[in-house]
């Protein structure tokens, strides 16, 4: 088993995350992504989207996307759940999840890619090349803002994101304001509720992952 990591990146800090709330150590290759190493002929081979985290199995199996990584070792090693432990758990967590995702570390993706010179003609990830879109930029500001707001107020009623126990939900958010922050885009002082909920976060060892 391997998995094809790149340590400044985001996407694959997330799975690092969840591996290390897990107690898993997995071998991991670091991809160059700065320096176009995803595009090379020997990376294509491994994965043709060009991108990481992807995680390739004894048997020769990949798997990418971080979700699906991470979905894998939750059914694998089923304890600590970070995907829920029951029906209505596990719906709960599915639904901050995906709200973590698109309304927050998506955003920050779109307005970074959208602004940042070096993905001038690769604003979207993958094998084919796309330009920046000065639009999508501050749409993206407008939705990290709103990201902010929007988990403040979930927090002030709820320890963790969804619910009483960390999640991956809570990973995703804490990836995407600490990408954010790229973008010095920190989390409002007044938002009292968010930053509680991130330096309780911060100090988890696997924030250090």
């Amino acid at each position: 088993m391997k998995l094809y990591d790149c340590k400044p990146a985001p996407n694959p800090r997330r799975v690092r995350m969840f591996l290390a709330e897990k107690g898993i150590d997995v071998p991991t290759e670091q991809v160059d992504l700065r320096n176009g190493q995803q595009f090379t002929p020997e990376f294509r081979a491994v994965n043709p989207q060009c991108v990481v985290p992807f995680l390739v199995l004894d048997d020769g199996t990949g798997i990418g996307e971080s979700e699906a990584i991470c979905r894998y070792f939750e059914e694998v090693h089923p304890e600590p759940a970070l995907f829920g432990k029951d029906a209505k758990d596990k719906a709960t967590v599915t639904m901050w999840q995906r709200r973590m995702s698109f309304d927050g570390f998506d955003a920050v993706g779109e307005t970074f890619r959208n602004t940042t010179p070096a993905f001038k003609t690769r604003a979207l990830s993958g094998p084919n090349f796309y330009d920046q879109i000065p639009e999508l930029a501050e749409r993206g500001m407008k939705r990290v803002k709103n990201f902010y707001r929007m988990l403040d107020d979930r927090l002030g009623a709820s320890r963790f994101i969804a619910g009483d126990r960390f999640s991956i939900a809570d990973i995703t958010a804490f990836v995407a304001v600490d990408f954010s922050g790229w973008l010095k885009l920190a989390i409002p002082d007044e938002l009292s509720n968010a930053k509680r909920w991130y330096g309780e976060v911060a100090a988890r060892p696997s924030a250090k992952a």
